[in-house]
């Protein structure tokens, strides 16, 4: 399979119980870092999707530290620095997220079967 595999951050691959600031970022959850330890393994292209990425995301935290609070984050906990992104391309094949709703392609409809 070709193409990247988003992976949300707070709430997906690091622990989350609300908002405490852009450079603080909870432990990570240890079955999606074995997740995505295996995707890396395997060749797998991985990063890293984030509202955190995106300019001005914390108007009292430079962009620059925010990002680098990231990949420190993923050098402590995955052994790798992860590209980072907060946008979405053609590339990307699968989106791991714990606020995502799936739809059936072209139909709106709930992949899952409920309604609405």
């Amino acid at each position: 399979m070709r193409g990247w595999i988003a992976v949300d951050l707070d709430g997906t691959l690091a622990e989350y119980h609300g908002w405490k600031g852009a450079l603080s970022i909870g432990p990570p959850i240890p079955l999606m870092a074995e997740r995505v330890r295996a995707w890396l393994t395997a060749g797998r292209d991985v990063r890293i999707f984030t509202a955190r990425a995106c300019p001005g995301a914390d108007p009292d935290v430079p962009d620059a530290e925010i990002r680098g609070t990231i990949e420190r984050w993923c050098l402590e906990h995955l052994g790798t620095v992860l590209p980072i992104t907060h946008e979405k391309d053609f590339g990307m094949v699968e989106l791991w997220d714990d606020r995502c709703v799936q739809v059936v392609p072209n139909t709106g409809r709930r992949a899952d079967g409920r309604e609405p």
